[in-house]
């Protein structure tokens, strides 16, 4: 009974039938196979600066001096050449054409130039208060060791002190001297530690 259940089920699934029926999944250590698209692809990026580039001619004089000269060229080549080679005949539709044309590109590249140059703003703007936030924490900062500093030096003896404290003291002992000096006693117990007994001032 047993292997007849086996063949059995050899036969229902054959070993390569389920390796074949498996969907292949996509390898992780592989990238991945380009898409084929219908539509042209483009560069965003250089889309934009073209856009800024042609933005920027649009908004020079040369370019309204240019238009200007094509415009007056274009009237009088149409009103005063012969009628055979005049390709735009009053009212000059394909002039007021072209010109609709020109005007409704330009509004669109000009937009996409703004909203461009809005967004190098916004990030201008975002790096100037974070710098301007690391700024004021300097300051701060500092200003908080300079108290700490000043507080400190409140506390510590300076030159200046000293000086004034060592010019008290000697007028101090000039006043002793002049009180207590008579006929050369020595005021100082310093120097009456220093010298022997019994020997005078005339002995040295």
């Amino acid at each position: 009974m047993v292997p007849e259940r086996e063949t059995a089920a050899r036969e229902r699934h054959p070993a390569g039938a389920t390796a074949a029926g498996r969907p292949r999944m996509a390898r992780l250590d592989q990238p991945r196979p380009p898409r084929r698209r219908l539509l042209p692809e483009w560069d965003p990026e250089a889309f934009g600066r073209l856009s800024e580039k042609i933005a920027r001619f649009l908004g020079t004089g040369r370019f309204i001096v240019w238009m200007t000269v094509v415009i007056i060229m274009w009237v009088l080549w149409n009103i005063a050449a012969p009628r055979h080679l005049r390709f735009d005949e009053y009212p000059f539709i394909f002039l007021t054409l072209m010109l609709s044309l020109q005007a409704s590109y330009a509004a669109p590249l000009i937009l996409l130039a703004q909203n461009r140059q809005d967004d190098r703003d916004r990030v201008n703007l975002e790096q100037d208060r974070k710098q301007n936030e690391r700024s004021i924490a300097d300051t701060e900062y500092l200003t908080r060791e300079v108290a700490a500093l000043r507080t400190g030096l409140g506390e510590v003896a300076t030159r200046d002190w000293i000086r004034s404290e060592l010019q008290d003291l000697l007028k101090e002992l000039e006043e002793r001297r002049r009180h207590e000096g008579h006929g050369g006693q020595v005021v100082f117990p310093a120097e009456r530690a220093e010298r022997p007994p019994g020997r005078d001032t005339d002995d040295r």
